[in-house]
């Protein structure tokens, strides 16, 4: 359960997991009544206007009116205490009064309420009788196969499945039926149900999704979950609500929002674990891989002894990320957790480690794309075609800065695996000239990359490291501490400037971040670097084996499964995008999205062709305007280009409707569909996306196969890392998804089913 606050006088009022997602389907009057519903009755729950009693035949089951025309269905847990777990017509509250389950999982110790009678009627279209939970597994009716026939009632109650809805469970012979029994049931019951279905071992769904969750034994042999109803709602996964925009934020996001900080019991093991070294958390998109990358913060934070400083570093790759990590951190820890932790992104945390040794230093910092355009201009000038512009900035970044390669001589006996062109000792002695002339003209105009600066960070990092070890072994020697006011030439204190490290979007960062981070903190000691991240998502040309760089993460890797954001439909698409393509696990290893599922269910992505750019522009109009039913930031439209974007933005301000582009420094506006290209959905939600463009030639861009002839190891990278952004960008959307292209559809999209991409 999490908490919007403290509760306020009057009665405690919380909200039950899946009663937004009702609430939120009901016409908007209805929604907004909903809010001065919990408002008053948080108040004074005994005013006459609500008019609360107990339903028939329900000692604990009690309706209050919300208005004319609705009423709330509310569990009692005990005094003034109360849980909210659906909104019905009034001419439907008292119907099937014997059909409305509610109780205490008898495995997991959490509430669980069902309307037996929509879930049938929905999902089965037909009545079930009630099974034995001891039976033997169902049999197969003539001309069905039901899905667990291979399962009893009791297995799947041990299992923690939810008591009522074990048998229609049990005469479920569709996956349709299936998805729509999730939608339905309590979130532990559609996990678990889903595990099963997609072929994971009885053994391995208890021990992954069940014993995280479990309540004790004894507490079970001893009927210590039965009556203890206050208890049961800390263990359920419901919301207190303590004002009113923390109900309008849960419902109009419809749990959307409340995903962000939701933390499973299966990543609870892991927030709270102790590693005896680097650690990562694997996972894709949607996992909650950044929401235990915040609790892991706060868990350190809350083992700190006393102080003022600041000895937890959360990173992540860019500057609009870290500020979503400082906002987020804040929201779950407050500012007594916010104060003890810094949260930069990796070239600023460089840049103050430079600066600290320079002060004196004003040239400008440019990023891959400045600096790439600058090759081009040297190769001009110098008349140079032999080699390109792209080769030799790759070159640069992986090989000469990469190994921090400072002559001509260190340049010929560096390493070049996994750079796929060969080149002979002439080669590099005329890629060297180049490189040199390069940093000049750099230095000429004033400039440096954030690559170089990185660099020079790891290399400022590791010197301080090295004298840091140089005294402890002095120590150790001496067997006792020596002079430990002694300073570093930088005039810091001579120590590691973290005790423990956070980062997210790890697959982004490249070779110095890595070396630069491992030496700021303590080698030896335990909890050292704990790092999140998911290698499809990879965006950045910034492949790593981190155990070369220091970073030792075998034997602690764990990788999260289950999709908190993304419906199966979408998942299931944004998956198909990868086909044919081998990922890194950032150790050397391969690692793929084997067990990757969603327990939302929804419809499957639309595909739309146009015959030219402009007018697909109309069809992403025409979809926006359809999507009037959630407020406009809820929607985003992806495209491959800036001019792209702009030309978005400038038709649906023609139609009428608010537009603001993300840029570096995130959205430009508060209000309005978001709009951008791929790169700037990282790390992004919305409720419906739109991604247009998605045509041959520009994703991936007609370039990329320039390299298949010259260098077919770079192309199969770009390749890989063009399939990653569109997968990034479609697993942006939860509820729905708009795919569109003009032209030929991108290759990408081919295993979507080409009849489907014939429009």
């Amino acid at each position: 359960m999490t908490s919007t606050g403290s509760p306020v006088a009057g009665a405690t009022l919380r909200l039950l997991d899946k009663a937004d997602k009702e609430i939120v389907k009901l016409d908007r009057a209805i929604v907004g009544a909903v809010y001065k519903f919990q408002h008053e009755f948080r108040k004074n729950p005994d005013a006459a206007g609500f008019d609360l009693k107990p339903l028939k035949g329900h000692e604990r089951l009690w309706s209050a009116r919300v208005n004319r025309e609705y009423r709330a269905l509310l569990l009692r847990l005990g005094g003034n205490d109360w849980l909210l777990v659906s909104v019905k017509h009034r001419g439907h509250v008292h119907r099937n009064l014997d059909r409305l389950a509610y109780g205490i999982n008898q495995i997991t110790g959490a509430i669980e309420y069902v309307d037996l009678q929509v879930v049938e009627e929905d999902v089965l279209r037909r009545p079930v009788p009630a099974v034995d939970p001891v039976q033997a597994p169902t049999q197969a009716s003539e001309g069905e196969s039901p899905l667990f026939a291979q399962y009893s009632a009791r297995q799947l109650a041990d299992l923690g499945v939810a008591e009522p809805l074990i048998p229609i469970a049990l005469k479920l012979t569709t996956d349709d039926e299936l998805l729509g029994l999730a939608e339905y049931a309590p979130r532990h019951t559609g996990e678990v149900l889903l595990r099963l279905r997609d072929g994971i071992p009885y053994q391995q769904v208890k021990e992954e999704v069940t014993d995280p969750v479990a309540t004790a034994p004894e507490e079970r042999r001893e009927g210590a979950l039965a009556e203890d109803w206050q208890m049961a709602a800390d263990r359920s996964q419901a919301v207190v609500i303590t004002d009113d925009e923390s109900l309008r934020s849960i419902i109009e996001e419809g749990d959307f929002g409340r995903w962000k900080v939701f933390l499973h019991p299966t990543q609870e093991k892991l927030v709270h674990r102790t590693f005896s070294g680097p650690a990562r958390v694997g996972g894709g998109p949607g996992t909650g891989k950044t929401i235990v990358a915040l609790h892991r913060v706060k868990h350190l934070v809350e083992h700190l002894p006393p102080g003022h400083n600041k000895p937890v570093l959360l990173t992540t790759f860019n500057k609009n990320l870290a500020a979503d990590l400082r906002s987020r951190l804040l929201s779950l820890g407050g500012p007594q957790t916010l104060a003890r932790v810094d949260i930069l992104h990796v070239d600023q945390l460089a840049t103050r480690v430079v600066s600290e040794s320079d002060p004196g230093n004003t040239k400008r910092r440019i990023d891959d794309a400045q600096a790439l355009r600058e090759w081009r201009q040297l190769l001009v000038e110098a008349g140079e075609n032999r080699w390109d512009a792209e080769f030799l900035s790759d070159e640069w970044n992986q090989v000469i800065l990469g190994q921090a390669v400072a002559s001509r001589a260190e340049y010929f006996k560096a390493r070049r695996a996994g750079r796929g062109r060969s080149i002979s000792r002439t080669d590099r002695a005329e890629i060297w000239q180049l490189a040199e002339r390069f940093t000049q003209r750099l230095d000429i105009k004033g400039l440096e990359t954030h690559r170089q600066v990185a660099e020079r960070a790891a290399q400022l990092e590791i010197a301080r490291q090295n004298k840091i070890e140089h005294r402890r072994r002095q120590q150790e020697e001496r067997g006792g501490p020596g002079n430990i006011h002694a300073e570093s030439g930088t005039g810091a204190w001579l120590r590691y400037r973290y005790r423990h490290i956070v980062v997210d979007e790890a697959q982004d960062l490249g070779a110095a971040h890595w070396k630069m981070l491992r030496a700021m903190a303590p080698p030896r000691e335990t909890d050292d670097i704990f790092l999140v991240g998911d290698t499809h998502q990879r965006i950045y040309d910034n492949q790593v084996t981190l155990g070369s760089l220091g970073v030792h993460i075998r034997g602690r890797s764990a990788r999260l499964t289950l999709s908190y954001r993304t419906t199966r439909e979408i998942l299931g698409s944004a998956i198909g995008i990868l086909e044919g393509t081998d990922y890194d696990d950032l150790d050397g290893a391969t690692e793929d999205l084997a067990g990757y599922r969603s327990v939302l269910h929804g419809g499957r992505p639309s595909l739309r062709r146009a015959d030219s750019w402009d007018e697909e522009l109309d069809l992403v109009v025409d979809q926006v305007q359809a999507w009037h039913d959630i407020p406009r930031e809820s929607v985003a439209v992806c495209v491959p280009t800036n001019d792209m974007a702009d030309d978005v933005v400038s038709r649906l301000g023609r139609r009428g409707i608010t537009a603001t582009k993300i840029t570096g420094e995130g959205p430009r506006g508060d209000e309005g569909v978001h709009v951008g290209t791929m790169y700037r959905f990282k790390g992004l939600e919305y409720r419906r996306m739109i991604i247009a463009g998605v045509s041959d030639g520009l994703v991936p861009r007609s370039t990329v196969d320039t390299w298949e002839r010259t260098d077919r190891l770079r192309h199969r990278r770009e390749l890989q890392r063009a399939r990653s952004l569109l997968f990034v960008a479609a697993t942006r959307a939860r509820d729905a998804l708009t795919i569109s292209w003009h032209g030929e559809p991108s290759r990408f999209l081919r295993p979507l089913g080409m009849e489907r991409l014939r429009g």
